[in-house]
C-alpha cells in the first residue's frame, strides 16, 4: 500500500532520531532530513525558518507563535521533524489507498440524509465516543480545538428541552409574529399540543457541539465539527438530523442562557457559546 510517509532505512537512525539539532519546540533528525524546506513553507505561521546548512530551525518567537497545527510533522517525506506536542512516532502514517475517490465521495454526499424517524434505543455509550473521536478532527480557525461536547440522553431533561423551545415559539409568536409566522410556528406549536415531537422528532439522544464564546472561531468551529460528525455516524448505521428550531431558541431565549428548570433547579442548558450546534 502506497504511504504518505517513507520510514528512514537507516538502521543508526531509528535507533537514535533526532540526535542533533535539538530544540525547544521541534527537532530535526539531521541523518535523515534531506533539506528540502517543504516544513518551513508549509507553516501556517510561517515560524520555521532554515539554517545555513538547511536544516529547519524556529525563527524567534516561534514558541508563542506556533498553533500546534503539527502541518510540519505531517508533510516531511522521510518524517525527520517531529514536534514536542505532535511527537512523529504518535503521528500514524495516511494510508492513501483507503482515501475515497472523487466518485466514493460524491456518492457519500449523495447518499446522506437528514433522519427524522428514530428507534427508541440510545446507541452504546463506545459507539458515541467512537463518533465524537472521529468528529474531533474537524478544522477549527488557528488550529484553537475549542470545540466540547455534551451528549444528553435523558429522555425527561429533552422533553424539558423541547418544551422551552416551545415556548420560545409562543414568546416570538406574541412578540415577532411576522418572523413566527414565517417560520410556521403556529402549525409547529399545534402539532406539539397535540402530541407530536416537531422539536426532537422523538430522537433518543442530543449531542451538543459548544466552545468558549470569547474564542472569535467558535461559532464556525461548532457548526463544522457538528458536519463532521453528522456525516462519521451514516459510516455506523447511526442517523441524525440538525435540530433547527431548537438551535435558534437556544441562541435567542433567555430560560437558555443560564436559566434554571423550575422543577429540578438544574442548568436547562449547560452552555458558554455564541450558539450551539445540535443533532
Amino acid at each position: 500500500m502506497e504511504q504518505e510517509h517513507v520510514r528512514p532505512d537507516n538502521p543508526q537512525a531509528q535507533m537514535n532520531p533526532y540526535k542533533e539539532a535539538k530544540m525547544d519546540l521541534f527537532q530535526v533528525n539531521t541523518d535523515t532530513c534531506n533539506r528540502d524546506g517543504i516544513c518551513a513553507a508549509c507553516c501556517p505561521a510561517q515560524i520555521i525558518s532554515l539554517s545555513s546548512e538547511g536544516y529547519p530551525e524556529p525563527v524567534e518567537e516561534a514558541e508563542e507563535l506556533c498553533i500546534r497545527c503539527g502541518q510540519c510533522v505531517a508533510v516531511c517525506p522521510t518524517t525527520s521533524l517531529t514536534h514536542r506536542d505532535m511527537p512523529v512516532e504518535e503521528c500514524p502514517s495516511l494510508d492513501r489507498d483507503l482515501l475515497p475517490t472523487p466518485q466514493q465521495c460524491e456518492h457519500f454526499f449523495r447518499a446522506r440524509r437528514s433522519i427524522r424517524t428514530y428507534k427508541d434505543k440510545i446507541p452504546d455509550s463506545d459507539r458515541i465516543q467512537r463518533l465524537i473521536e472521529m468528529a474531533r478532527y474537524a478544522p477549527t480557525g488557528q488550529n484553537s480545538q475549542c470545540v466540547e461536547w455534551a451528549v444528553l440522553g435523558d429522555r425527561k431533561e429533552l422533553r424539558h428541552l423541547a418544551e422551552l423551545v416551545v415556548d420560545w415559539m409562543r414568546w416570538m409568536m406574541e412578540n415577532m409574529p411576522q418572523t413566527a409566522s414565517a417560520m410556521h410556528m403556529d402549525k409547529t406549536i399545534q402539532r406539539w399540543e397535540d402530541g407530536e415531537d416537531v422539536i426532537f422528532r422523538g430522537a433518543p439522544m442530543l449531542i451538543l457541539a459548544h466552545a468558549n464564546k470569547d474564542l472569535p472561531p467558535a461559532p464556525a468551529a461548532c457548526t463544522i465539527a457538528t458536519a463532521y460528525l453528522e456525516l462519521a455516524a451514516t459510516t455506523m448505521g447511526l442517523g441524525g438530523c440538525w435540530a433547527g428550531y431548537f438551535m435558534a431558541a437556544a441562541g435567542y431565549y433567555q430560560p437558555f442562557a443560564g436559566g434554571t428548570a423550575p422543577a429540578t433547579g438544574k442548568p436547562v442548558l449547560r452552555r458558554h457559546d455564541d450558539g450551539a450546534s445540535p443533532l
